[in-house]
């Protein structure tokens, strides 16, 4: 049959496949299983994303729609009605969002904790919160009028403030603002009760404006353009050129303005006049409050964390519990898979090569390493001790770029060689490459990873790493290490697989000789999305050859997985829980080496405009706990979703009689239990379902 694989009835729009992803997030918080509180993250985790896609997503398509771009993507909507989609798509959600925050709201209640507005407290709890304004709000605030010789002022994105209409005693209408600085909490807490701060400012603004009579007033927020522009070619200094981006940050167009509904129509007119918007731009929230990202606040209140599932503690197995993470290297390769197995022992591994007098050289790439790291410190002890050491900071990592800033600067200061990224690329591999001097000769000892060095984020993302002494891998990592500080003519490495060049055609390759197996073949794709078109035209041709494919992407998915003739041999699955689903694993049955993982997913800006790794997993031991991680997950019958039509994705339930398999938690107890029998072939429950998944998937 012949097929035009560029119809564009054969893709579904990022965006708005985007927009169900997020709708999953909100989702989670239908498990009647869940505490309060955690349900309340999901609702904060939903907010932030929501800002982020309006920042970057939404107003991206805003400036193509401005330059009269017509056709954006491989399913040829145009930003216009991409723009109209989003909108009607989002508004129809926040009545779902607004019926689930009040449902936690009413099972916060019943736990004795309350959100409450200012007028809604007693008198002896007003009587507090107004010498509390007095003394720790009033001074921060900022009231601002507005007229002829006080213009508009600006604000940054994500600004957050109060808008009024104000009279004189001679009846003479005014407007204000007052800004609320990011310097005071979201939610003014009074023992179990959180008040929102507009709520008080609101009160008391007849202090702000003295003379004046408040006729209405509003809270409102905006959000601006937040990505970032950079003519890197052009700048002779990419430190301060990203300085200045930074700064620009705050003065992107806007993009979305964010009221109560309860705002009156003169304060609504009053506000998208000086910030110049649409009625379309404006979004009304009833009960939910504005920045949903706040209500980590509450979440993190440590005096509530009993209303919250207990943080699941990383476990460090054997014989990492008891071994040297070096020794242990020597004599074969190492896995982990975060968070059910501790990140500290990839902290161990820059720290002690820091120490050890035989390390000469320790080499790495930061992406995201949050704050106070660790690794960092242990790469300034590793300079100061003497070591060679070379650190490449990639500076445009999204609303990382501050804190990597300060990172870089104080690696360069300490005597590092650091590198600010390569033009016109992000550098996205995770890698770190120690050097040693051992038995008269040099050593590399590497790690290789899908996630970054991030203490932090290893705590609720899941991501496999892989510790290996590989001699070829090690030669590989100073070929790619030397691409990095210098004029490399030569793109490609021997083993292992680099974008921009070496990973699409490799992948290709792989689902083309996998395809030629028809029904009997099989693989397995986990990653964070799939747009790139050639990737998915690639999957189609497979399909159509009878090969057998699951797809683990837990966000956007451009692949259409209902068109009969085409994609019928295809799955698409998403799971969503606790954990954020991070790694890039790919898995092919027939394939000599059958598992690989890297830190690229399989989208066009990760293919082909950034320097990525991909690693084949040699060792047919730990390539084998891939293939169990993998079917362990496509088992999940309680945090998986199918894509079923177009946009539509059903979430698994499991049958009557059926065993109840979420994989994380499963994860959870088989560390736990290896960990207790100190060993981890002891973990005999877990080990036992895991091999019935595979046997029952081999049936299929």
């Amino acid at each position: 049959m012949e097929i035009n694989f560029d119809n564009p009835n054969l893709y579904l729009n990022r965006e708005l496949s985007w927009l169900r992803f997020n709708s999953r997030v909100l989702d989670q918080v239908n498990f009647p299983e869940l505490m309060p509180l955690d349900k309340l993250k999901f609702i904060a985790i939903y907010g932030t994303n929501l800002d982020e896609f309006y920042m970057i997503r939404v107003a991206g398509l805003k400036s193509l729609y401005k330059a009269g771009v017509n056709e954006t993507s491989y399913d040829k909507l145009t930003p216009a009605t991409q723009l109209k989609e989003i909108r009607e798509y989002l508004q129809n959600e926040l009545q779902i969002l607004e019926n689930k925050y009040t449902q936690i709201i009413e099972e916060l209640k019943e736990n004795d904790v309350y959100i409450k507005d200012y007028d809604e407290l007693d008198d002896s709890q007003k009587k507090y919160i107004k010498e509390f304004f007095y003394n720790r709000i009033y001074p921060i605030i900022i009231p601002i009028a507005v007229d002829a010789t006080h213009p508009f002022p600006h604000l940054n994105n994500l600004s957050f403030g109060i808008a009024l209409e104000l009279k004189n005693k001679s009846g003479e209408i005014k407007h204000g603002l007052i800004r609320i600085p990011r310097v005071l909490p979201r939610f003014i807490k009074l023992n179990n009760i959180f008040i929102p701060i507009e709520s008080i400012v609101q009160y008391f603004t007849q202090e702000l404006f003295p003379g004046f009579e408040v006729v209405v007033s509003a809270p409102f927020r905006v959000t601006r353009n937040a990505d970032l522009a950079i003519e890197e070619e052009e700048a002779d200094d990419f430190l301060e050129i990203l300085e200045e981006g930074l700064k620009s940050r705050n003065k992107g167009a806007i993009v979305r303005l964010e009221l109560y509904g309860s705002a009156d129509e003169t304060i609504v007119n009053f506000l998208s006049k000086h910030l110049e918007l649409k009625d379309n731009d404006i979004y009304y929230y009833k009960e939910a409050p504005l920045n949903l990202g706040s209500l980590w606040q509450i979440v993190n209140d440590p005096e509530l964390s009993h209303l919250k599932t207990p943080n699941f503690k990383p476990k460090i197995l054997p014989p990492l519990d008891r071994e040297d993470i070096y020794d242990i290297m020597e004599r074969e390769d190492i896995m982990l898979y975060h968070p059910y197995e501790s990140f500290e022992p990839v902290i161990k591994f820059i720290q002690e090569a820091a120490n050890d007098k035989d390390t000469l050289a320790i080499r790495i790439v930061l992406y995201r390493v949050g704050p106070n790291s660790p690794i960092v410190k242990a790469l300034i002890d590793a300079v100061e001790s003497g070591k060679q050491v070379t650190v490449m900071v990639e500076l445009k990592a999204r609303f990382d770029e501050e804190n990597n800033l300060k990172w870089a600067r104080k690696l360069e200061n300490a005597g590092a060689h650091v590198v600010y990224g390569i033009p016109g690329l992000k550098v996205h591999a995770k890698i770190a490459h120690v050097i040693k001097h051992k038995n008269g000769k040099l050593k590399g000892y590497l790690h290789l990873a899908t996630g970054n060095y991030n203490p932090i984020t290893a705590k609720i993302y899941t991501d496999l790493s892989l510790f290996t002494t590989n001699e070829d891998f090690s030669n590989d990592a100073t070929k790619f290490f030397h691409l990095l500080t210098a004029f490399a003519t030569n793109k490609k490495l021997d083993y292992m697989y680099m974008s921009p060049t070496q990973i699409k055609p490799k992948l290709l390759t792989l689902i083309e000789n996998e395809s030629s197996y028809g029904k009997d073949g099989h693989m397995i794709l986990k990653a964070n999305s799939l747009v790139d078109q050639d990737i998915i035209k690639a999957l189609y041709k497979a399909s159509m050859r009878g090969c057998k494919i699951d797809l683990i992407i837990r966000g956007i998915c451009c692949l259409r997985c209902d068109i009969k003739g085409v994609s019928d041999n295809i799955k698409v699955h998403s799971i969503v829980g606790k954990y954020l689903e991070h790694p890039r694993i790919y898995w092919f049955k027939h394939n000599k080496i059958k598992s690989f993982i890297a830190s690229a997913d399989l989208m066009p800006r990760n293919l082909d405009r950034r320097i990525e790794l991909m690693v084949p997993i040699i060792s047919n031991k730990l390539s084998s706990r891939i293939e169990q991680i993998l079917k362990l997950q496509l088992a999940d019958n309680t945090h998986r979703y199918v894509l079923t039509k177009g946009y539509e994705y059903k979430r698994v339930i499991p049958r009557d009689e059926e065993d109840i398999i979420n994989s994380q938690v499963l994860l959870e107890k088989y560390v736990t239990q290896a960990l207790k029998s100190n060993s981890t072939k002891k973990a005999k429950h877990i080990k036992k379902l895991a091999k019935k998944i595979l046997k029952s998937e081999e049936k299929k």
